[in-house]
């Protein structure tokens, strides 16, 4: 199988043009703006870019194509709707049709934000989606374009995405940030009235891989088992790097004022996915120890 990653300077890009390094898997990447230190074939573009799109496609000729390229900036996307419609929604539907008309086994990457979090259990694939802010409407707009074009596409909800880049090894995300302040010895304010499932970028690539390779179609989400509040997981990495835990702060998302609104509770069920792939997922508290301590 070869494996062509959109958006492999991203956090889940480039853990994926790792894993599949390490899995010996035949790989390739784009990038928008910064090239990625990976020694594979990498291709500048922007994937609203139609034309580039089919010559990149052309050129290397992949089994299949993962767009981990997205525009993810919350408040960015209230701000700039055009601009969110066409990199979440508009090019990710023509991806799919171009990889449809080759015969190319498609993934498209998701999240959790299509949810408007008012359920009281984690949501399902079978639940309806109402989001709540404009990257969410696009993602899911995203998400219905590339399930009516490309009849075998793979769509991959995450959540609160974090981990350690597959090509610096540099740890981003949420735990960074915590890490970041503690250790500059300044408070660390985290929410407690909000809940989610966070996802390991390197868990993700994983599962990507291991869906396609089992010709699996349809959505799914991934995340770990925990369902957490933001408070909750920064006291799991505190702990976990014997870091100072009197500089974590409680708080409330009612005390910031964003242009785009939140939803309060957007764990996600990942029953489906362990069935598929006959494993469960991954332990919030175990996954920051095998990272932090790698």
């Amino acid at each position: 199988m070869s494996v062509l990653v959109l958006g492999a300077n991203g956090l889940v890009g480039s853990s994926l043009v790792r894993t599949c390094l390490d899995r010996g898997i035949a790989v390739s990447g784009t990038y928008h703006t910064e090239q990625p230190a990976f020694d594979v074939d990498l291709f500048e573009l922007d994937i609203r870019d139609t034309q580039r799109v089919r010559a990149v496609i052309e050129q290397v000729e992949p089994d299949a194509v993962v767009n981990c390229a997205a525009y993810t900036d919350v408040d960015g996307c209230e701000e700039n709707p055009e601009l969110a419609r066409g990199v979440n929604a508009d090019a990710p539907g023509v991806l799919a049709e171009e990889c449809a008309e080759r015969g190319i086994s498609f993934v498209h990457l998701s999240t959790d934000y299509v949810f408007d979090g008012e359920a009281e259990e984690p949501y399902t694939e079978d639940d309806d989606p109402n989001p709540i802010q404009v990257y969410g409407e696009t993602k899911l707009e995203g998400e219905r374009r590339v399930l009516e074009t490309h009849s075998e596409t793979v769509v991959c909800r995450l959540s609160f995405v974090w981990g350690r880049h597959g090509a610096t090894g540099d740890l981003e995300g949420f735990p960074a940030w915590v890490l970041g302040r503690a250790r500059d010895g300044e408070s660390v304010p985290l929410f407690t009235d909000q809940w989610v499932t966070p996802t390991r970028a390197g868990y993700a690539a994983e599962v990507v891989l291991d869906l396609l390779e089992r010709d699996s179609e349809g959505v799914f989400h991934v995340a770990c088992l925990d369902e957490v509040t933001p408070y909750k997981f920064g006291q799991l990495v505190i702990q976990t790097a014997n870091e100072n835990q009197s500089l974590l702060t409680r708080g409330s998302t009612t005390d910031v004022d964003r242009d785009a609104c939140r939803p309060q509770d957007t764990c996600l069920s990942t029953a489906l996915l362990g069935q598929i792939l006959e494993s469960k997922p991954p332990e919030l508290e175990t996954e920051i120890e095998i990272i932090l301590n790698d």
